[in-house]
C-alpha cells in the first residue's frame, strides 16, 4: 500500500514538473512583466525565473526525470510483486501509458490554457528547487555552454523582428485586443522608418507653384483658391525653385503693394527622394519647416513633401477647412466603378484585389505602364493577377469556380498628359465574350 502511494505522490510530481516546463515555455513575459510592475510579488518572481531560463529549465527536467525513474521502479516493484516474471513486461506497458496521460500530457495541455497563472502559483516551489540544485544547474549549464562552442551554436538570440511584431498586431486585432484603428496606427509606425520622401511626394505635375514674376494679385488669388499656407516660388519654370513664400507673410508686407516677393521669401529645403521620412520629420522639427523640395538626380524637381505628407503616415488622413470633399471610388448601378487618380495606388490594388509588381506609384503611372502610351479617352485594357501553375492548381482543387478575378478598365477622363477618371468592370467567365463583342 506504500508504495502505491508512493507512486501516485511521483506521478502528481510528474506532472507537476511536465505542467512548470510547459507555463513557463510560454507565458506571455510582457503580460508578467506588467502583473509584477503592479505589485504581484510572485508575478515579480515568476518573471525572475522566467528571465533566467537556463537554471529554470535544468531544475525543471532533473525533477520531472528524478520522479518518473522513481516512479518506474516503483512501479515495477509493485507489479513483479503481483505478477511474477510477467511483471517487468507490464510494468512497462502500464507505466509508458499513465506516464504520457497523466505525467505529460495533461498537465502539459492544461497548463498551456493559463500559462502565466500556473506560473505564478508555482514559482515559490520551483525557486527552492533551483537554489536547491545550484550545484547540478551550474554544472549543466557549463556543459551546455562548452558543446555549444563545440557545435557552433550561439547563445544570444536576435530579438523580434519587425515582421514578427506586426504579427503579433495582426493577433492582437484578430482576437479583440486591438480595434482596427489602433492596429493600423501601430503599423503605420513600425512601418514609419522603412518610408523614403520618394513614396510619399506630391508629383510636380502636382504642385502649385508661382514664378517671381507673378503679379502680387495673381499670387493672392493662388493662396485663396488653392488653400495652401506655403508656396513654392520658381524662376522661368519649376525645376529652378529658389525659396518658399509663406502666405502670413505675402499679405502682411507686400499684399496691394508693388514690392517683390523676394525680399520675403525663405529659403528652399532640397532634398533627395531617398531621404528618410523619419529623418525628414526630424529636420522639419529642428529647422522649425513645413516643406521640402524633392530634387531628381539630374537636380530638376520631381516634387515637395511637406509635414502634413509625413503625419498623414502616421495618423492617416488629416483634413482641415480648405481640403475638397473627394468623392472617391462611385459604385454604379450596373456593378461597376468610377476611379479618381488621385486615389492611392495602394488603396486601388487593394480595392479590387489586384496583386502585381509595379514601378508605378499613381493609378495614372500604372495605366501608363500597362497600355504603354500616353492614356487617351477610350483607351482600355483587361488585366488579370498573375499566377503561377501551383497557386493555381491547389486553386482549382479547392473550387473549381474561384478563377482569378479579371478587371476590364477604361479611361474616361483625362487631364493634360494623364488620365483623371477610369471606369473598372469586374468580369466573370460569362462576361469576357460580351466584352470582346464590345470592343469589336
Amino acid at each position: 500500500m506504500t508504495l502505491v502511494v508512493a507512486l501516485i505522490l511521483l506521478m502528481m510530481g510528474s506532472a507537476f514538473f511536465s505542467a512548470t516546463e510547459t507555463a513557463f515555455s510560454s507565458l506571455n513575459k510582457p503580460r508578467l512583466k506588467n502583473m509584477a510592475a503592479e505589485g504581484n510579488k510572485k508575478a515579480k518572481l515568476a518573471y525572475k525565473l522566467a528571465e533566467n531560463y537556463d537554471e529554470l529549465i535544468s531544475s525543471t527536467l532533473v525533477g520531472n526525470n528524478v520522479v518518473n525513474i522513481a516512479a518506474t521502479t516503483i512501479g515495477t516493484l509493485l507489479f513483479v510483486g503481483w505478477l511474477g516474471s510477467n511483471g517487468a513486461t507490464v510494468s512497462t506497458i502500464f507505466m509508458t501509458v499513465i506516464t504520457l496521460v497523466f505525467g505529460e500530457i495533461t498537465p502539459k495541455s492544461l497548463a498551456k490554457e493559463c500559462p502565466e497563472k500556473f506560473a505564478i502559483t508555482v514559482a515559490p516551489i520551483i525557486n527552492i528547487l533551483i537554489t536547491v540544485l545550484k550545484p547540478v544547474n551550474f554544472l549543466l549549464i557549463k556543459l551546455k555552454s562548452s558543446v555549444g562552442k563545440l557545435l557552433k551554436v550561439s547563445g544570444t538570440t536576435n530579438g523580434i523582428t519587425e515582421n514578427e511584431l506586426l504579427t503579433i498586431v495582426d493577433e492582437a486585432e484578430q482576437v479583440g485586443g486591438l480595434d482596427s484603428n489602433e492596429s493600423e496606427l501601430i503599423h503605420n509606425v513600425i512601418e514609419f522608418n522603412d518610408l523614403q520622401a520618394g513614396d510619399i511626394i506630391t508629383p510636380r505635375v502636382d504642385v502649385t507653384a508661382v514664378d517671381i514674376t507673378t503679379p502680387n494679385e495673381e499670387i493672392a488669388d493662388v493662396f485663396k483658391t488653392s488653400g495652401y499656407s506655403r508656396i513654392p516660388v520658381y524662376k522661368d519654370t519649376i525645376d529652378d525653385i529658389i525659396g518658399i513664400l509663406y502666405e502670413k507673410d505675402f499679405h502682411n508686407y507686400v499684399a496691394g503693394t508693388t514690392k517683390s516677393i523676394e525680399t520675403i521669401m525663405k529659403p528652399a529645403e532640397f532634398i533627395p527622394p531617398t531621404v528618410k521620412i523619419s529623418e525628414l520629420l526630424k529636420k522639419f522639427q529642428q529647422t522649425k519647416l513645413h516643406i521640402a523640395v524633392v530634387v531628381d538626380e539630374f537636380g530638376g524637381t520631381e516634387g515637395i513633401v511637406t509635414m502634413e505628407n509625413i503625419l498623414e503616415e502616421l495618423v492617416g488622413d488629416i483634413w482641415d477647412e480648405h481640403d475638397e470633399v473627394e468623392a472617391g471610388i462611385k459604385k454604379l448601378d450596373d456593378g461597376s466603378f468610377i476611379v479618381p487618380e488621385d486615389m492611392d495606388l495602394d488603396d486601388f490594388f487593394e480595392q479590387f484585389s489586384i496583386n502585381t509588381e509595379t514601378e508605378a506609384s499613381t493609378i495614372n503611372g500604372w495605366i501608363t505602364e500597362q497600355i504603354g502610351k500616353i492614356p487617351e479617352v477610350g483607351d482600355s485594357f483587361d488585366f488579370e493577377n498573375p499566377v503561377s501553375e501551383e497557386e493555381d492548381s491547389e486553386k482549382d482543387k479547392e473550387n473549381q469556380n474561384n478563377k482569378p478575378q479579371k478587371l476590364h478598365i477604361e479611361v474616361t477622363q483625362t487631364e493634360g498628359q494623364k488620365a483623371e477618371e477610369i471606369h473598372v468592370v469586374l468580369l466573370h467567365e460569362k462576361d469576357e465574350d460580351s466584352t470582346e463583342q464590345e470592343k469589336k
